[in-house]
């Protein structure tokens, strides 16, 4: 596994812990997160207050289907479920874009599909 693939991965379970400092650990300084529609921020400080969200509880279930890597870019395919403290889940699938320098992640844009709640009421 190249060098980009390993930090994406690193990240990503990172995620899977809710390891603050191994995520900003792959990040640069000047990091840039984009999903398109709905956030624009750049730096670790908004990175962090934008992953902290108060009404997720635990940790996500993240579920990588697929990694691919070319030069300086590393595009993830996968799932995420997230409990919410009202019960219910948030099941999304992404494809994120990872735009890597120097083994870190420089801009990531973020695609999102929200899943219906499959919570039975």
């Amino acid at each position: 596994m190249s060098q980009n693939k390993q930090t994406v991965q690193t990240f990503l379970d990172a995620f899977t812990k809710s390891d603050i400092a191994v995520i900003l650990s792959c990040l640069t300084d000047d990091i840039e997160w984009v999903i398109p529609g709905a956030v624009h921020i750049i730096g670790k400080p908004d990175f962090i207050k934008q992953i902290e969200p108060d009404s997720i509880i635990g940790n996500p279930i993240l579920k990588v289907s697929r990694m691919t890597e070319e030069r300086n870019v590393v595009v993830a395919e996968g799932s995420i479920r997230l409990a919410s403290k009202d019960g219910s889940f948030r099941n999304t699938l992404f494809c994120d874009v990872f735009v890597m320098q120097d083994a870190q992640i420089k801009h990531l844009t973020a695609y999102l599909m929200e899943l219906k709640d499959e919570t039975p009421k």
